[in-house]
């Protein structure tokens, strides 16, 4: 297995590594190197199908359609035959079908935050890219937050900020009326998280927010809470905190919810085909 540095702020590339066939001790070195990065992971030249990439995927932990079920909204976009699969596609069938979720991510968000237990690994594999655009960009919440005054940092110690996916589906652009259902507003897809954690592998501090999901600062009033995100979310997003990755196909591109979050660029019309599987993580914590 080689590496290699992606950014200064976080990512390696990988290569010279067949994830369906490592050892236990080259999974373990991977994931060490994956913490070491802050958190993500471009795996190349990988040739997974839907069962290999549910197995690799489970080594990192329980998983989003076995362990837990995905929200309603993503259910149309699983695989079949593989539930914990969701297909990333602008791609349709001959007779119109979509193949999968055709504008997935395509604001800055952290994947299942409004969950208890929110996503830790998110894999996603690149069968089918576009010649041009299609890229998907990623800012480290631990280089951020690192970045923050000693007096910053211990102000938002204490904080809670409430996460809801009806963030997402109201004001992302995202979602269509057709892609939302009544069980995205009842409070299952809502939670409370501490606005900074504590990542469980490796000690370090992380911001966990994202204007995404995250709806306001608990506790707070409203322009109290618009005005600190706003300034946090503008704080996260500077380009010395940001990899952008151009895909390649057989890309399997790994990256940890807690330190992370992502962005995917729809400026292409050309086909796009991926697999996403999703990893759970424990409750963050402080």
């Amino acid at each position: 297995m080689q590496t290699k540095k992606l950014s200064p702020a976080l990512g390696i590339e990988v290569s010279s590594i067949d994830v369906t066939q490592c050892t236990d001790e080259q999974f373990n070195s991977l994931r060490e190197k994956w913490n070491e990065a802050g958190g993500l992971a471009v795996v190349r030249d990988q040739h997974l199908t839907p069962q290999s990439q549910t197995d690799f995927s489970r080594r990192f932990g329980p998983l989003f359609g076995e362990d837990d079920h995905f929200q309603d909204t993503v259910l149309p976009y699983l695989m079949p035959e593989y539930p914990t699969i969701y297909r990333v596609s602008n791609k349709k069938t001959d007779d119109g079908k979509a193949l999968g979720r055709a504008r997935a991510g395509s604001y800055w968000h952290s994947d299942v935050s409004f969950r208890d237990r929110p996503a830790m690994a998110s894999l996603l594999y690149a069968i089918e890219i576009p010649g041009v655009g299609g890229d998907t960009q990623f800012a480290s919440q631990i280089a951020a937050y690192n970045a923050l005054s000693p007096a910053m940092q211990k102000m938002l110690a204490p904080l809670n900020a409430v996460h809801d996916f009806r963030v997402a589906a109201r004001t992302s652009g995202s979602y269509s009326e057709s892609d939302i259902n009544s069980g995205d507003f009842d409070g299952t897809n809502r939670c409370l998280h501490p606005l900074v954690i504590t990542h469980p592998d490796t000690g370090q501090s992380a911001l966990f927010i994202n204007p995404g999901f995250t709806s306001h600062i608990d506790g707070f009033e409203s322009q109290e809470s618009a005005t600190l995100l706003g300034f946090l979310y503008k704080h996260i997003v500077q380009p010395e905190f940001i990899y952008r990755h151009p895909w390649q196909p057989n890309d399997l591109v790994i990256w940890d919810n807690r330190a992370t979050m992502h962005y995917a660029i729809q400026d292409y019309n050309e086909d796009r085909y991926l697999h996403r599987s999703t990893v759970i993580a424990a409750k963050p914590s402080r």
